[in-house]
């Protein structure tokens, strides 16, 4: 018990540790990640993930600037049944160029989102720490602007995960889904 107890403390330790060294991209452009993206990949240790990622597959997001420089979130998710998942964020703008913050009502959690690499026209990786109740769980985002990306594309994201603490099973590129209509 004693042993088990001090193995997930160091893993604990090692996943804090790699969350405080994911920087944001420099020179981020938030003007040129407007618009629709599809989230392909996602990887993540949290419980509810372990569970459900069986059940996942690709969704969209669009990113939409505001005036002031934060970042407009929508999520759309199609069902298996027809219907409809969604869900939005109001990121507000930090001091540092790429990093955003958000409180989510759905979750009830505080987020810490980096967008740590991007090519406007073709993908983003997306690196968020959330936190609930003191506990901290690391989430990676990979966005396409298709629905299918290339294996190097796929190793990045892969390399991103395990370097944030992500065991390799909880790191899944989605499979192809239908779209939800716009709104």
């Amino acid at each position: 018990m004693k042993s088990a107890m001090v193995r997930m403390l160091a893993a604990l330790m090692c996943v804090v540790s790699a969350c405080a060294e994911v920087a944001p991209v420099a020179d981020f452009d938030l003007q040129k990640m407007a618009g629709k993206w599809y989230l392909v990949g996602f990887a993540t240790n949290a419980q509810w993930f372990v569970e459900h990622k069986g059940g996942m597959k690709i969704g969209t997001a669009v990113v939409t600037p505001t005036e002031v420089g934060d970042m407009d979130l929508s999520y759309a998710n199609l069902n298996a049944d027809g219907t409809c998942w969604r869900m939005t964020h109001l990121a507000r703008k930090s001091e540092t160029p790429g990093r955003y913050t958000f409180h989510s009502q759905i979750w009830n959690n505080d987020n810490d989102m980096r967008i740590v690499d991007v090519v406007y026209d073709d993908y983003a990786m997306v690196h968020t720490i959330k936190t609930k109740a003191g506990v901290s769980e690391v989430l990676n985002k990979l966005y396409s602007r298709g629905t299918v990306v290339n294996e190097g594309l796929q190793q990045k994201f892969t390399q991103l995960s395990l370097n944030t603490g992500i065991l390799p099973d909880n790191i899944v590129m989605l499979p192809q889904n239908g779209e939800c209509p716009e709104v």
